[in-house]
């Protein structure tokens, strides 16, 4: 990372989901905990199990998805961390041409503390992590008393409302 990184002094708690759904899925997502650990100023405390999911969204014959959730802790700002994480999503051959398109790594901020934060580049908290159960299934695992800072409960209840929602739907 260049010389130009923000940082404050103070340590921050936050929480990546992680996916793959080509390739092999797997060495994908160590690959990408691999460099967040040899990110300067970030320091990976926490990784969750790895967790099949279906595709949701994109095309039909999508590949399942396996997916991660890591905490980390960092001096680095929200948009120091954002940028390091489209750079390892570069660096590992992701391309953006569609939306939801397959993809080797996909790499999204969820927390970042308690911090909301809304501009041009980024949204924390992740504006649909509240609804995608492979992204809060993770989390819950590595992070379950963790409050969301916009609806105020913490990542369990989210996780055992999708839980519950799902099997009303059946």
């Amino acid at each position: 990372m260049d010389g130009s990184v923000m940082r404050s002094n103070n340590n921050h708690a936050v929480y990546v989901a992680l996916g793959s759904n080509l390739g092999d899925r797997e060495a994908n997502l160590k690959k990408a905990l691999a460099m967040l650990i040899e990110t300067p100023h970030l320091y990976v405390r926490r990784i969750s199990s790895f967790i099949e999911n279906p595709a949701v969204g994109g095309p039909e014959d999508s590949p399942d998805f396996l997916n991660a959730a890591v905490e980390l802790v960092t001096t680095l700002s929200p948009h120091a961390l954002m940028k390091r994480l489209l750079e390892i999503e570069r660096e590992m051959g992701r391309t953006r041409e569609k939306k939801w398109e397959p993809r080797c790594i996909d790499l999204d901020l969820l927390l970042f503390g308690d911090q909301i934060i809304s501009d041009d580049m980024l949204i924390v908290p992740h504006p649909l992590m509240h609804e995608r159960r492979f992204v809060i299934e993770p989390l819950a695992e590595i992070a379950p008393n963790v409050v969301h800072p916009t609806l105020e409960i913490p990542v369990s209840m989210i996780f055992d409302n999708l839980v519950h929602a799902r099997s009303v739907m059946k």
